[in-house]
């Protein structure tokens, strides 16, 4: 779960509301309006006056991260579960980062993860802010009334939300009782490559502030560090290679292990994990990669990066 203000939570889940037995807990507020929408995908502009009479999901989501996309395949199957008997996604794409206010790479993500429910793009934090959210992802579920009456914050707990949204559009609650993936051999924490959240990623004997300098990395990294080398320029938001020939060594504890990155043109990475060389990846259009999945433990990570316009924002795991 990424939140807005802080560069790591775990997976826990918090919960508010969620029913017992056919009740729900009292409401908090109603339904939000949404405001300040750049842009309506998959849909005309939507109200939440409008929408009274449905059972609404509002899911605040952005499309590189890795814990809002986990939750896609059970959002998906809700839609297309119950859209028939008076329910409605809404999704807020609230952007992390700065290429994620572009409608386009929106529209290209809508597409490659096959959603077909309505999708608002928030890029000034507008819906955001009047959620009161802190959440990647949070979901807020609102009753045929406008009544909300449950919140989910970060992954889990996707059969009580079914349960919920098939108790108010009346339908019968699912026999199958999905349990949560199990989320607990992942270990090492969202890194940022960015100065504002690295929050000590970058190992200590590598200068960490705004900058474009020429780095050298060491024999070996501490679990959770990196270490760069070559011509790298760090801003804000990510780490930019300057040069051709860049290379990013990792130790991390995961089974999984992705990098959200972009470049202006295309170009293919060489990965090694523990020595073995894995499939090369081809990095263009700024989005979540996958670079390694494999066996759970710790593992270290050798990124061979060809030319220089690589910008790396983060690295996420599982």
């Amino acid at each position: 779960m990424r939140t807005s203000s802080t560069v790591f939570a775990s997976v826990a889940v918090a919960l508010a509301a969620l029913l017992a037995a056919a009740e729900f807990g009292p409401c908090v507020f109603g339904g939000e309006e949404f405001t300040g929408i750049s842009a309506w995908l998959n849909s005309p502009p939507l109200t939440m006056a409008s929408l009274k009479g449905k059972v609404v999901l509002i899911q605040f989501w952005t499309y590189s991260c890795i814990n809002c996309l986990r939750t896609l395949p059970y959002v998906t199957k809700w839609y297309a579960t119950y859209k028939d008997k008076g329910f409605i996604v809404v999704g807020v794409h609230t952007p992390e980062f700065a290429f994620e206010k572009a409608t386009s790479n929106v529209e290209a993500a809508i597409k490659r993860f096959g959603i077909t429910y309505p999708v608002a793009q928030d890029n000034q934090f507008s819906t955001w802010n009047a959620y009161q959210n802190h959440y990647w992802p949070a979901e807020y579920l609102i009753d045929k009334s406008g009544n909300l009456v449950a919140t989910q914050f970060g992954e889990g707990s996707y059969q009580q939300m079914e349960d919920a949204i098939a108790r108010l559009v009346g339908d019968s609650v699912p026999e199958a009782n999905a349990s949560d993936p199990d989320l607990s051999t992942i270990s090492s924490p969202e890194m940022y490559f960015g100065t504002e959240k690295n929050g000590g990623a970058i190992v200590a004997s590598q200068i960490s502030r705004v900058g474009e300098r020429f780095y050298t990395a060491p024999d070996a990294v501490p679990l959770n560090r990196f270490a760069f080398s070559g011509t790298w320029k760090l801003s804000a938001d990510d780490a930019t290679l300057s040069a051709d020939g860049g290379e990013i060594l990792l130790r991390f504890r995961a089974p999984k292990i992705n990098l959200v990155a972009g470049s202006p043109s295309s170009q293919t990475l060489s990965i090694t994990v523990d020595g073995t060389p894995q499939p090369p990846v081809t990095v263009q259009g700024s989005q979540l990669y996958s670079l390694y999945s494999g066996a759970s433990g710790e593992h270290v990570l050798r990124l061979k990066i060809p030319k220089a316009g690589l910008g790396a924002f983060t690295f996420t795991f599982g």
